[in-house]
């Protein structure tokens, strides 16, 4: 098992072992989890405007390119009360994304993220 260095810039101390990469990996999943789970239209749009590239023929896309559709239609297009999503949530939505169209396995080129195979 190899340790993982690395310093975060959010983080006061620098991760140093697989464990506390893992711990790090399950802290942001469920800070995700959670605001996902009172912000249930952002994954609605991001599912939605995922699967319309597919059907017009992509076969790989940017998790980027999605979630900044979401954040036209939850800014420009809509009123209310403003939010952001974190670019920290990314990759989860992808993640969530092929996790619910197993078909669709490799639409979002995913990389490794810290702590996630120590699961």
């Amino acid at each position: 098992m190899t340790l993982i260095r690395l310093t975060i810039r959010s983080l006061k101390m620098p991760i140093k072992t697989n464990e506390e990469a893992s711990e790090y990996f399950k802290a942001r999943k469920a800070k995700w989890w959670s605001w996902h789970k009172k912000n249930p239209q952002v994954y609605e749009l991001f599912e939605k405007f995922s699967l319309q590239a597919i059907k017009k023929g992509h076969k790989r896309l940017s998790a980027w390119l999605i979630i900044n559709r979401v954040r036209w239609e939850t800014s420009v297009e809509t009123y209310g009360d403003p939010f952001k999503i974190s670019n920290d949530y990314i990759a989860f939505y992808s993640r969530y994304f092929m996790h619910r169209f197993p078909q669709h396995k490799g639409f979002f080129k995913l990389h490794a993220m810290i702590g996630e195979n120590n699961e």
